[in-house]
């Protein structure tokens, strides 16, 4: 699978390159007649990529009211929690620049439980009728985690969901909503993002040419090859591509 890497100076650098490409990605999708189907993360190097996109914004013609935006996992939290990841791209991106489209994981308001959240998530997406998304955009934890699919935990194996809820995760807060490997590879381009020394490592093995999904999941992340227009693409900074 071709792979581009893209290394940068610093995070600011890396979330200018990711929202120009964004941007002229959407552009492009519009102008074909496509109604792209975006998969958004959480985190602080997408907060300011988010915050890019919308200041770049004013300069491209898109239409914002015909994009999908989804999320490739959420905290099952409170609606208005800070630990939201639509929260935080509702008011840096998706507000700003008036998406309606904007489809969110069901929080503690909308379901009982993280089981209910996960099923009511994985229907709605069903129900898109989408069948794959244009841009899947992640980040990645110092342990190789993306979205909410950790080391060694049992939705890594998850062959036959789009959605899964997770319990007990490592970081806080411990029950979550994730996407699986099936759904997040659905793509027509995933684009990982990446800053930090603390994370060198789990670069290191997730590019590695060989190694392990059960301990690096960003390793079971990838465009499903088909018509040569699919991309996986990594930004990274300086410090986070040290190790490679």
């Amino acid at each position: 699978m071709p792979l581009e890497l893209k290394v940068l100076a610093d995070p600011a650098a890396v979330a200018a390159a990711v929202a120009e490409r964004f941007l002229q990605r959407m552009a492009a999708a519009q102008g074909r007649g496509a109604h792209p189907h975006v998969a958004l993360t959480g985190g602080t190097i997408a907060e300011a990529a988010h915050r890019e996109i919308a200041h770049r914004a004013v300069d491209h013609d898109l239409d914002w009211t015909a994009i999908d935006f989804w999320w490739g996992d959420e905290r099952f939290v409170a609606p208005d929690s800070d630990e939201r990841n639509a929260l935080d791209a509702r008011s840096a991106f998706l507000d700003p620049v008036g998406a309606t489209r904007v489809h969110e994981v069901p929080s503690t308001a909308d379901a009982p439980d993280v089981r209910a959240a996960a099923t009511a998530y994985e229907e709605l997406l069903r129900g898109s009728g989408a069948g794959e998304f244009d841009l899947v955009m992640l980040g990645m934890g110092p342990d190789g985690h993306v979205a909410s699919l950790f080391p060694g935990f049992p939705q890594l194996d998850v062959d036959d969901r789009i959605a899964v809820p997770v319990t007990g995760s490592p970081k806080p807060p411990p029950e979550r909503v994730s996407l699986t490997f099936p759904a997040l590879n659905r793509t027509r381009a995933v684009w990982f993002m990446v800053t930090g020394e603390e994370k060198s490592e789990a670069v290191r093995r997730a590019l590695a040419e060989s190694g392990d999904l059960h301990d690096t999941p960003a390793r079971g992340v990838s465009a499903i090859p088909h018509d040569g227009t699919r991309e996986t693409t990594w930004f990274l900074d300086l410090a986070a591509a040290s190790k490679l």
